[in-house]
């Protein structure tokens, strides 16, 4: 067995080769083995989280998406001012319990009395779980403009350090899981789930049964909160979007809610907490009301995208972006990159050739290379919402805050133009 496929049947994650036998190479140096085959061979369960501990993403901070911990909040209200005695709320993964502890200050602001929540936090790491459950955070952790919430609810520890105080503390429950294969909870046992950028890690089938248990997990009448990249798959597996404003927010497409308990009259409300970013002018996406990108090379000279009426796909050109997908599904990337190329050759306008490009890119780790095909992408397609999401978590990756809250805003406006469509339709 690779490290590849080792690693992916522990955690689920569609790791690359490269990240996968760079963190095997990592652990064979700390342990002193020189066999790379003897080492995957009689890897041991402790070893193997060591091992995970190196390819796992804890990145967050504490009110990361304001919106969707301002639904949250105002479901919780509205679920109790129905007759609920307690709202439940999972998140997963937890990271190092930026999330959670959000979630529960927002509560506190939203005044739903303590006895009357509780939120579940798990992680596939147990140094995420051990630093969650310690509640002590440095500068990275508090990056909104906004941080009064820091002096209600923490207590500074010196070098520009604080610790979350008792009281949120006691409201969450850390635990380390996997979502795959632990039994986190029974049958619709909570109302929120916050689940946000888990699901790009996984392949399809995985994605799959990733969305499975959470629909099992979470009430017929619950709300889903998502990573902005995640919503079309999950939209895919029996899911419908809450039209709220930048949250990102899904319900199970079988649910009856309340009229109480749904806070859609407030979709197009700001909420509490909202960073006022202003435009980067230098920011990629932001250069021109089409997109930063140059055109392809290759292409024909056309009018500003954003002006331009898109064009309908030709069935032929259908047919080979329909051939070049189940190719990249496969795992086939050669094979997928040669199909795209040779779509952009007799038709160079086609934009999700360039996007199928751009994840190939991602794939292989090749964030740069992966970031000139999606801009290409949007160059020609300026709605195209998977594209606008991929690039703004490689700008986020790349620490570029800036260009991925743009980005960002630009694919919940589209988001939320697909969305009333919909509703309309």
């Amino acid at each position: 067995m690779t490290a590849q496929s080792l690693l992916r049947k522990s955690t689920g994650l569609n790791l690359s080769r490269a990240t996968a036998e760079r963190a095997v190479q990592q652990r064979m140096a700390a342990t002193g083995i020189a066999d790379h085959a003897a080492y995957l061979k009689n890897i041991t369960p402790d070893e193997m989280t060591a091992l995970t501990e190196l390819v796992v993403v804890p990145e967050s901070w504490l009110f990361r998406d304001p919106q969707a911990f301002a639904l949250a909040a105002e479901f919780a209200q509205a679920r109790l001012a129905a007759g609920s005695r307690m709202v439940r709320a999972l998140c997963i993964p937890c990271a190092n319990g930026e999330e959670p502890y959000s979630l529960a200050m927002a509560f506190c602001d939203a005044g739903i009395p303590l006895p009357s929540f509780a939120i579940d936090a798990v992680d596939l790491s147990p140094a995420c779980i051990q630093r969650a459950q310690a509640g002590i955070y440095g500068r990275n952790a508090f990056r909104n403009q906004e941080l009064d919430f820091r002096d209600r609810y923490f207590e500074p520890r010196g070098d520009d350090c604080y610790r979350i105080n008792d009281i949120v503390r006691r409201r969450v429950s850390f635990r380390q899981g996997n979502l795959l294969s632990s039994d986190i909870a029974p049958a619709r046992h909570y109302d929120i789930i916050f689940c946000r950028n888990l699901l790009i890690y996984f392949d399809k089938p995985t994605t799959a049964a990733a969305i499975a248990k959470l629909s099992f997990m979470l009430a017929d009448d619950g709300v889903l909160l998502a990573g902005y990249a995640e919503v079309p798959s999950i939209t895919q597996h029996g899911f419908a979007p809450v039209p709220y404003r930048q949250a990102f927010a899904l319900r199970k497409e079988t649910a009856q809610p309340p009229a109480a308990a749904a806070p859609l009259p407030i979709a197009q409300r700001p909420a509490r907490r909202v960073p006022a970013h202003k435009p980067n002018a230098a920011a990629t996406g932001t250069r021109a009301p089409a997109s930063a990108a140059p055109p392809a090379a290759g292409t024909r000279a056309r009018t500003s995208p954003a002006a331009a009426v898109r064009q309908p796909t030709p069935p032929a050109t259908e047919d080979l972006l329909a051939s070049a997908r189940v190719l990249a599904d496969q795992g086939r990337m050669k094979e997928a990159d040669a199909a795209c190329r040779a779509i952009i050759a007799q038709a160079p306008d086609t934009a999700d050739a360039y996007f199928i490009l751009g994840l190939l890119n991602e794939a292989a780790s090749e964030p740069e290379q992966a970031q000139a095909q999606l801009k290409r992408c949007i160059y020609l397609q300026p709605d195209h919402y998977e594209a606008l999401c991929h690039l703004a978590l490689l700008a986020e990756q790349q620490g570029d805050r800036s260009t991925a809250a743009t980005l960002k805003a630009r694919a919940a406006r589209v988001y939320q133009r697909q969305t009333q469509r919909q509703t309309v339709n």
